[in-house]
């Protein structure tokens, strides 16, 4: 099930602060944090220059967000070398995505920034 217009409005003011304040640390050229969403999902993204071509950009997942319409929470995952998505234990949900942001920003165990 979709995620309702309101809850879409507050995620994407929530995920764009996030990702401003994040990248305000690295150089715009070199480095940005960004988010987009699909259906019910959050996802945290890093855009940066690929390495061989530097005028193309690559993007690597750091993080899923994903909106439980029915329980009113957000469950948070990250992705294993596998490229598979896997619940975060230490924090596995919150009725509030500010608190998975914050669990993402600070990570703890290195499972989204590395």
């Amino acid at each position: 099930m979709a995620i309702s217009e309101f809850e879409i409005f507050k995620t994407d003011k929530l995920a764009a602060k996030f990702c401003s304040d994040r990248s305000a640390h690295f150089p715009p050229d070199q480095l940005k944090i960004c988010y987009k969403i699909e259906d019910q999902d959050l996802y945290i993204t890093e855009v940066r220059p690929r390495w061989n071509k530097p005028d193309e950009t690559t993007e690597m997942m750091v993080a899923k967000a994903k909106f439980i319409k029915s329980k009113g929470i957000w469950k948070l995952y990250w992705q294993r070398q596998n490229m598979k998505w896997v619940v975060y234990e230490p924090m596995e949900s919150s009725s509030e995505l500010s608190e998975l942001l914050d669990e993402i920003g600070k990570d703890p165990h290195g499972c989204f920034w590395g």
